[in-house]
């Protein structure tokens, strides 16, 4: 009988060690050269033995922390999600490019300011370092400069990864997609960044959300509302801080902390707590506007707050985001009437500088670009889904071929093999003599809108029986007509 792992790893750690006291004693005694190769050869066979030696630990089956695996129904959801937003990229005229998942270490390294403790580091493959990539905008970035290209439009759609504290009821993950639309090129100003604006109310439109709002802000915006409100220079970034607190905390802890941790006059924190609770309104031009571009009459509401990571890091100047309204933190109201936020489901903005940092001859590739927040949006379609209890399918298949009596397999596969070659999307069972009932059963249960029946009758007269499995109703059709038949059925019910 064959030795468990659990009896023959210590018994082979006795050999090692057995074997290592011989080792060492040769060496002590200066032994033949030979001789030593010889007795290490066998120490490390040993060594080898033991390590591929199976173990009788009881491993446990899980996800790594910050992942998690996507049952058929969710993947549903994703594909839908993912071909609506891939078409709105296309009708923009985007093309598509790929990156590989991990980068030089040296590639990422201090682009993301703090958050480069984040990323994950590979061990040294062959001398290089490498890491696996934080998002995809510095892979873009590093794309464009490496193989000198000066303008594109592009789209990519990829898993990125983050040694972030992963909150998975709050859609952060270590292993997530993102999903980035960029223009990259030297423009007249604000045409592409209207258009990207212009991609984010599409798809959020599309997808049926709910009502949103697209936030722009400009660090001349900042600039101007923290002059107007006498905010000295040197306090600008600090300042800038606490502000980008709105969206999680209450003014009145905003302007605490300024007054009291920053040294801000509070004349001048009460006028910025005057600008912040203009939402939705037209102000003081050298802060905010209502904007509106040619592209569509969107409205877009202007958020007093800037990423001030992204500005900092991506040398952003424009930024946007795009809030669903339900349930939206409102900086405005008071301790006790506030609401739970759903948080941005888009972002994006500007990042003239970033190409430049990897051009040997520090040529600059003015880029603007839009992401789709797209694991939050999937939690949100996976929960609608499940409240509405409505029937997804996880399959595409149009059409299934079904016997009415036994030994017709051959029959079938010829039908099926007619269906494929056709292009129409078929299946049948995979039993020799299936019942009938059983294959109707299945058409229902899948959602496969029709249902093509053979038996010996029909075989004998060349045509078969088409079904419409949600009506039930049942026509005869000549043998040389289905395909035309079936393919015309499949069009009125789209």
């Amino acid at each position: 009988m064959a030795e468990s792992g659990a009896d023959v790893k210590p018994k082979l750690q006795d050999e090692i060690r057995a074997q290592g006291e011989i080792v060492r004693k040769l060496k002590a005694e200066n032994g033949d050269a030979e001789k030593i190769k010889e007795e290490v050869d066998k120490l490390l066979a040993l060594k080898k033995l033991k390590e591929d030696a199976p173990s009788s630990k009881n491993f446990v089956l899980k996800c790594p922390k910050g992942t998690k695996d996507y049952t058929p129904l969710q993947m549903a959801i994703r594909e839908s999600v993912f071909n609506t937003i891939i078409t709105c990229f296309k009708r923009h005229g985007a093309e598509t490019i790929d990156t590989p998942v991990f980068e030089l270490k040296e590639t990422l390294t201090g682009k993301y300011g703090e958050d480069s403790k984040l990323i994950y580091d590979l061990k040294d493959q062959g001398g290089e370092l490498l890491s696996l990539r934080y998002d995809l905008t510095v892979p873009f970035a590093r794309y464009l400069a490496m193989n000198k290209v000066m303008n594109i439009k592009r789209y990519h759609i990829a898993k990125v990864y983050r040694r972030d504290n992963p909150a998975m009821t709050r859609g952060r993950f270590r292993e997530f997609y993102q999903c980035d639309f960029d223009i990259a090129g030297q423009y007249d100003p604000m045409i592409p960044d209207a258009e990207c604006i212009k991609i984010v109310t599409e798809i959020l439109s599309k997808l049926e959300l709910g009502d949103f709002v697209i936030k722009v802000n400009h660090r001349k915006l900042l600039d101007g509302m923290f002059a107007a409100c006498g905010v000295p220079d040197d306090k600008f970034r600090t300042i800038c801080s606490s502000v980008d607190k709105l969206d999680k905390t209450f003014w009145e802890d905003v302007r605490t902390e300024m007054i009291e941790e920053k040294k801000l006059d509070p004349e001048a924190a009460d006028k910025i707590g005057k600008y912040v609770k203009l939402q939705g309104k037209t102000v003081n031009s050298a802060c905010y506007h209502t904007y509106t571009t040619n592209f569509a009459s969107y409205y877009t509401e202007l958020s007093t707050r800037e990423s001030s990571k992204v500005s900092r890091v991506l040398l952003y100047r424009v930024i946007y985001e795009g809030v669903l309204k339900g349930f939206t933190h409102d900086p405005s109201k008071k301790k006790g009437e506030e609401t739970v936020s759903v948080g941005s489901v888009a972002g994006g903005g500007r990042y003239d500088g970033l190409v430049g940092m990897f051009d040997p001859k520090g040529r600059k590739v003015p880029c603007v670009g839009v992401s789709i927040g797209i694991e939050r949006v999937f939690a949100i379609m996976e929960a609608r889904a499940i409240a509405a209890k409505s029937k997804i399918r996880t399959t595409e298949t149009e059409v299934y071929v079904v016997s009415a009596q036994k030994g017709l397999l051959e029959e079938r596969l010829k039908l099926c093999r007619e269906l494929w070659d056709a292009n129409i999307k078929t299946e049948q069972a995979y039993k020799a003599n299936p019942k009938p009932l059983t294959q109707f059963q299945y058409c229902e249960t899948a959602g496969i809108p029709l249902a093509v029946i053979i038996g010996q009758s029909e075989i004998e007269n060349q045509f078969v029986k088409l079904r419409n499995t949600v009506t039930r109703e049942e026509k005869n059709v000549p043998r040389d007509q289905m395909i035309a038949e079936i393919k015309s059925e499949l069009e009125k019910m789209a």
